[in-house]
């Protein structure tokens, strides 16, 4: 396991402590298991790595952190290129801290970071799994079926129920958020089909 890592998950473990919504949402897992991961590339690592623009307050350790472990994170793609665009996939940047391709595993919980340059669409989607956003840097346009759009900003959340659809928009600014799941945690993210919305 490596330092970077270790790091990060004392800044998520801060986070978890801290952050009242984050707290309410579910706490830090107590049954977390080291396991090995093969670190991959994705070109969206490259671009996080790059961006000037994800400013943060009061998150600056956790999105340094972020980068940091981002060097030996494995790196995935959560859709069929095919299906979402080759275009989408090489902007948008996810790896796991905790769950399925992260350094830990946990029955509890998994959570992830993600990344999106300015001026890309993440569109309507929904997974059976819970879900909370909290904006660590950079902003971004939040919709969900129900709800106005709102535009979230480092400290922000936003929480997904169940099978909800909903889409993401960067506009002038990048977007950096930890993201945490609870509840049936091995069914990947799908598009939303017309029909459900």
């Amino acid at each position: 396991m490596s330092k970077a890592f270790d790091y990060l998950l004392e800044e998520v473990r801060a986070l978890h402590l801290e952050h009242p919504a984050v707290r309410d949402f579910c706490a830090m897992p107590d049954d977390l298991t080291p396991q090995a991961i093969t670190p991959t590339h994705q070109p969206a690592a490259d671009l996080m790595a790059m961006d000037t623009r994800l400013y943060s307050q009061p998150h600056a350790g956790l999105r340094d952190a972020f980068l940091a472990a981002g060097v030996g994170a494995q790196w995935r793609e959560s859709y069929d290129r095919n299906v979402i665009g080759g275009a989408f996939m090489d902007r948008f940047g996810v790896y796991c801290l905790i769950g399925s391709g992260g350094p830990w595993a946990s029955a509890q919980m998994a959570c992830y970071m993600v990344y999106m340059p300015a001026k890309l669409w993440y569109t309507w989607h929904h997974h059976p799994a819970e879900e909370m956003y909290v904006i660590i840097a950079g902003e971004a346009e939040f919709s969900r079926k129900g709800h106005a759009p709102e535009t979230l900003r480092p400290g922000n959340t936003v929480f997904h129920a169940s099978n909800q659809p909903h889409a993401t928009e960067t506009h002038d600014h990048p977007v950096m958020a930890y993201v945490m799941w609870r509840n049936n945690l091995g069914i990947r993210p799908t598009l939303t089909p017309p029909e459900m919305m």
